[in-house]
């Protein structure tokens, strides 16, 4: 490859068709290394509208550090991989508490935060601190497993190890931040998973284009097997509140907070289910009395499909115990929004906000 055209030409589309991105703007270290977190597994529409919320609250290190992780996890909620922004926190208290404040300059330093990984280290070192650091994320890999032909699976340490030594040899020490934003925005732009290639503006460096491999091209490990489960969750009102329940660390989406409820065993309706599951975790005899909805949603390789039940209590009301939750309690279903809820479960409030037959217990 004649990288120093390559290089230049890259560059010259990045110059010309980039994004207008606002951490591009001012891509101070804090800056960029949000931006960076949340851009992994999101798409980046969305990211904008959360990262411009985020800076709202969170403009810099001391103030990330200083708030409570409730509030954290509130703002992050609808971005999911919650342990991100869990990671956020803890690395803005680690700053202030062992570098004085200040972002860390030093790839070592930036890569022990909690949540840093090769990719963002790289990233941050290189477009806010102009060191000549790789930053190779899924867009990266895929563009140089087309750009070199590689045969091997890029995710495998020693495809990426391949990726990680050209994009160093190809670095310009005068713009390397720029350089690895341009083979990001590339992959992202052009050389996606069905990539633009009569478009391309490096098309006469790309192997697989001349070699006529480019569909076959990244090589990809075998899938893994998706999971569906099939669960129950009951919407219990009381005097005008509803009850909540926090997960355990540990447990998935630890930290958030949820409406009782859990899997449906072999056998069992969704209604059994839930009698089932309140019983077990909370000690509540309940009734379902009305169906709610169907909710679906996906987190890594399992589709959840969810029974969504108005409750009442069957018998006389007892306070609950709870054994699968840090704490809990009733709450106004208007001030549901204050709460970090998992996916799911925000589903279904927002629908049921848009269903007549529910939206009087949303009044303040």
């Amino acid at each position: 490859m004649d990288q120093t055209g390559f290089t230049r030409k890259l560059l010259q589309w990045y110059d010309a068709e980039h994004r207008d991105l606002p951490w591009r703007h001012e891509p101070s270290p804090y800056r960029v290394w949000v931006s960076e977190i949340m851009a992994q597994q999101t798409q980046m529409d969305r990211v904008v509208e959360y990262y411009k919320r985020w800076m709202a609250r969170f403009p810099d290190v001391r103030s990330l550090a200083e708030a409570h992780e409730e509030e954290v996890l509130n703002l992050w909620e609808g971005l999911g991989y919650y342990s991100r922004a869990r990671n956020l926190h803890r690395a803005a208290v680690l700053i202030e508490e062992h570098f004085n404040g200040e972002f860390p300059a030093d790839f070592a330093d930036i890569r022990s935060l909690p949540g840093v990984g090769d990719y963002t280290a790289g990233a941050v070192a290189s477009i806010a601190f102009g060191q000549n650091e790789p930053a190779v994320d899924a867009n990266v890999l895929r563009v140089f497993a087309r750009l070199l032909d590689m045969d091997l699976p890029v995710r495998d340490r020693a495809g990426r190890n391949m990726v990680e030594d050209a994009v160093r040899r190809l670095i310009p020490h005068d713009r390397p931040g720029d350089f690895n934003q341009a083979i990001m925005e590339f992959g992202a732009l052009i050389c996606r998973k069905n990539p633009r290639c009569e478009a391309c503006p490096v098309r006469e460096f790309c192997r697989a284009f001349e070699m006529g491999t480019v569909p076959l091209r990244p090589v990809l490990p075998a899938s893994k097997e998706v999971i569906r489960i099939d669960m129950a969750t009951g919407f219990l009102v009381h005097q005008g509140r509803v009850l909540i329940q926090k997960r355990k660390p540990g447990d998935v989406w630890p930290g958030l907070w949820e409406f009782p409820g859990g899997c449906i065993e072999p056998g069992e309706t969704p209604e059994q289910a839930l009698r089932r599951e309140y019983l077990e975790e909370v000690e509540l005899a309940v009734e379902p009395v009305e169906k709610i909805t169907v909710v679906r949603y996906s987190y890594t390789r399992y589709r959840v499909t969810m029974d969504c039940f108005l409750c009442r209590y069957d018998g006389e009301p007892a306070e609950p115990v709870f054994h699968e939750a840090v704490k809990g309690g009733f709450v106004k279903p208007a001030e549901l929004s204050d709460y970090a809820l998992p996916s799911g479960h925000r589903k279904l409030v927002d629908r049921m906000l848009t269903d007549m037959r529910f939206a009087h217990l949303f009044k303040s």
